[in-house]
């Protein structure tokens, strides 16, 4: 039987001897098999890397550490393009800040590794290079980071000169013993003043001047000299390959198909696929399943070597299995587990919780996936009348909560309603009774609706911190007034040369965690800045302030505050209340209370129809009969009347300046 139309093409084609496979297509720059560097394809035509070119002598770990926007991942972009890491491109900007918060922000937030290969005098060198966070509520990323490393690039801007960021980091690098690379950034701006600028360094980090290099990130002058002096200053690794492995864990991640992937620098030993490890946190053992670097992007490897850093994949499926600052080690032969991390210490809390409660097992495990990336966030279980089942978090500060919840949301896509922001205090209780309940005499408080009765305490304790600004010296008048409104007491104050001041204050920490650093900002113009670090507890006078609706009160919104402070913060918090909640056909009474007493009030005024419209003349009584009815009907309303207070307002609510 004849085929006709297209069942006879689609026929035709089917019997019609198939063209010979194309020869696989490597990359027009690669050679087939070895090619520059040690690369290798597999016979899938996938690269691979063979890491045994580079011995320990010839690997230099590094990281690039900064204050906020003084360059750090503009550099990172020059460093990656000139040993030929990725092109060399116009869109080549921050291309190792890759969360959409980070590019949103214009900040890094996450510490990024790369692995750059440099020809220096004829001998190939591997670079492992993490760049890493300038703001001080991410610290903790920059320590972490630092444990990986031999030495640091500090990067200071040649316009702003040394900040506070950059004192602390300095010392971050310096008491973890690491060589140090003073840069001075953007000496192509038309205000520039390295020569300044070398004064600072010498004076306060005694760094001799002719050591510090002056670059320009943006336009890539002098920055293969910052290569240069990383071979030639930082040394390489003290490990070797000969001994067993042993790898820190310094970052993970979690893949939804492979599981965790885990960031490691290796300080003993090599690890290939197929090897069986056993982690000295969880005592599991787990076979390798893949190892490689990242350039910026993961290219897996045959091997890696001591002294390298790479990650590692090795089928863990629960992300409560790869501990930041655990060691890795070969099945049946155990080493002592590397010290770790110091853990991270919250300096602020806040509640968490589901829009619906039937989102809850869906955001319980985005928050286990994302602290597994983020393990400087506290996660305590916690419950609300009005909000349901949801957690307590701590946090390194407030911009860290905020990008916690926007990862949430972009990463997850997760909707949450976040409680206001507040510090743990501390309670030295004197009823015996609490005693025997809480099994000690000094207990924690981090919600304000655990804050115990003042009658049954001795002293209240708050925590405190040192506070480090760095201003032009034109603005101390104004900021020693703000640091003294926020009953800061003033340790130290010196000046860095002619035209810079760095002044130390003893904060209390809740003074300064909600918009202490929006308020030193607008001083100064935006020149000032600021860092702080943890200085214990201290006793004060402190009580627990309601804030009520129409009479009852909104558990969000309690806050812990100082005596003397009450009355202004109540009534502030009753007129931001009053701005954010939208009117209702009913009055609604908002109030500020220190136990039964009020101390601030504001009223939100009932939209109301006008009902004597209808009314043309005719006797007063036939008014007041109808405007009698309306006021009985609003009565009735504002008895059965919810008052819904919209999610965004807490955080808006506890601001305490005016909005400009």
């Amino acid at each position: 039987m004849a085929l006709v139309g297209r069942t006879a093409t689609w026929w035709a084609r089917l019997r019609s001897p198939r063209p010979a496979a194309a020869p696989l297509c490597l990359p027009p720059w690669r050679p087939a098999g070895l090619a520059a560097g040690g690369r290798l394809y597999s016979s899938r035509g996938r690269e691979k890397l063979d890491m045994s070119m580079y011995p320990v002598e010839s690997i230099r770990n590094f990281s690039i550490i900064a204050h906020v926007d003084h360059g750090k991942s503009t550099l990172a972009d020059r460093l990656l393009e000139i040993t030929g890491t990725i092109a060399k491109t116009d869109y080549n900007k921050q291309v190792l800040d890759k969360l959409q918060v980070e590019r949103e922000r214009g900040i890094t937030v996450k510490a990024q590794s790369a692995s750059l290969f440099y020809n220096h005098e004829g001998v190939n060198y591997l670079l492992n290079l993490i760049d890493t966070p300038g703001h001080v509520d991410f610290s903790y990323e920059v320590s972490r980071s630092l444990s990986a490393c031999q030495g640091v690039i500090l990067v200071v801007d040649a316009n702003e000169g040394i900040q506070a960021q950059t004192v602390a980091n300095f010392y971050l690098a310096f008491e973890a013993q690491l060589t140090i690379i003073p840069v001075i950034n953007k000496i192509d701006l038309k205000n520039a003043d390295p020569e300044r600028v070398e004064k600072q360094i010498e004076k306060l980090f005694d760094i001799p001047a002719d050591e510090c290099v002056r670059i320009s990130a943006k336009q890539g002058t002098n920055v293969e000299k910052v290569l240069q002096k990383v071979i030639e200053k930082i040394p390489p690794p003290q490990c070797n390959t000969a001994d067993p492995l042993k790898a820190l864990v310094f970052d993970s991640t979690f893949d939804h198909y492979r599981g965790v992937i885990a960031n490691i620098a290796l300080f003993g030993g090599e690890i290939q696929k197929g090897h069986k490890i056993v982690s000295a946190h969880t005592k599991k053992r787990y076979e390798v399943n893949e190892v490689g670097i990242l350039t910026p992007n993961e290219q897996p490897t045959h091997k890696l070597y001591a002294g390298q850093v790479g990650y590692v994949i090795a089928g863990m499926k629960e992300v409560t299995e790869a501990q930041i600052g655990d060691t890795l080690f070969f099945y049946k032969q155990p080493v002592e587990p590397l010290p770790g991390f110091k853990s991270a210490k919250p300096m602020v809390f806040a509640g968490m919780y589901p829009v619906d409660q039937t989102e809850y097992n869906n955001l319980k495990s985005a928050l286990e996936r994302l602290t597994l990336n983020d393990s400087s966030v506290t996660v305590h279980r916690d419950s609300s009348l009005a909000l349901g089942a949801g957690w307590r978090l701590g946090f390194l500060g407030l911009l860290h909560m905020e990008v916690f919840n926007q990862r949430l949301e972009q990463e997850y896509n997760m909707s949450v309603i976040l409680t206001a922001p507040t510090v743990p205090y501390k309670a030295v209780l004197s009823s015996a009774k609490l005693i025997k309940e809480y099994g000690k005499k000094e207990i924690t408080i981090i919600n304000p609706a655990q804050f115990p009765d003042k009658l049954s305490v001795s002293e209240y304790l708050e925590p405190t911190v040192l506070g480090t600004i760095v201003t032009p010296h034109e603005y101390i008048g104004k900021i020693i007034s703000l640091c003294q409104d926020r009953r800061a007491v003033q340790k130290d104050m010196l000046y860095m040369d002619e035209h810079r001041v760095m002044l130390k204050y003893l904060f209390p920490l809740n003074e300064i965690v909600v918009d202490f650093y929006d308020a030193l900002k607008s001083l100064s113009s935006g020149y000032a800045s600021f860092d702080y670090e943890d200085a214990g507890y201290q006793a004060a006078d402190l009580i627990k302030m309601d804030i009520l609706l129409n009479g009852n009160p909104v558990e969000e919104l309690a806050t812990i505050i100082h005596n003397d402070k009450a009355y202004t913060t109540g009534k502030l918090i009753c007129e931001r209340l009053k701005d954010a909640i939208p009117r209702q056909l009913f009055e609604i009474a908002i109030q500020a209370a220190i136990g039964k007493k009020i101390i601030a009030r504001e009223t939100l005024k009932a939209y109301r129809k006008n009902v004597v419209a209808k009314c043309y003349g005719g006797d007063i009584t036939r008014r007041m009969k109808l405007l009698k009815r309306q006021a009985e009907g609003k009565k009735l309303m504002r008895k059965i009347g919810n008052v819904e207070v919209p999610r965004d307002a807490f955080i808006r609510v506890l601001k305490r300046q005016n909005d400009k």
